[in-house]
């Protein structure tokens, strides 16, 4: 499985940190960066985690910054990209399952490093239900 994930300068030392723990679970993981703690404006990083996703260069994105809000917002506003906040385990499920997420977003500030690989781990392992869904995902896509 192939994963790209990106931050801010807020969510460098989470990333770098959860880009090892997923390396080790035999994830191959493609750093769209930042590379430091200099400070970077996060929205280029969504937009280079959203294009690799879009692409199918990957099988889906993680974006980190502080809070994990102004990511995911970055991202959603390019086209054919679900992103979602998984603040909690159960959240970190139904993103996918409900809403068919192709990008799960972190904030680095309310989260431990334990946290975020665990939900992404579960992101993963969920599926999207279909059903009453689609039509739901499927109006969010013509917006």
């Amino acid at each position: 499985m192939k994963i790209a994930i990106g931050n801010d300068h807020a969510g460098y030392e989470a990333k770098v940190e959860v880009v090892k723990e997923l390396e080790k679970q035999g994830y191959e993981v493609v750093d769209c960066g930042c590379y430091s703690k200099d400070r970077c404006d996060y929205p280029d990083l969504s937009v280079a985690v959203a294009e690799k996703v879009l692409s199918y260069e990957v099988d889906f994105g993680v974006l980190i910054c502080s809070s994990g809000e102004g990511i995911s917002m970055a991202a959603n506003r390019v086209k054919g990209i679900r992103c979602g906040l998984a603040y909690n385990d159960e959240v970190a499920a139904l993103i996918k399952q409900h809403n068919n997420a192709n990008i799960i977003s972190f904030g680095a500030k309310f989260m431990s490093v334990e946290d975020i690989v665990k939900r992404i781990n579960i992101f993963k392992d969920s599926s999207f239900e279909g059903g009453r869904h689609e039509q739901r995902v499927a109006k969010i896509e013509k917006i």
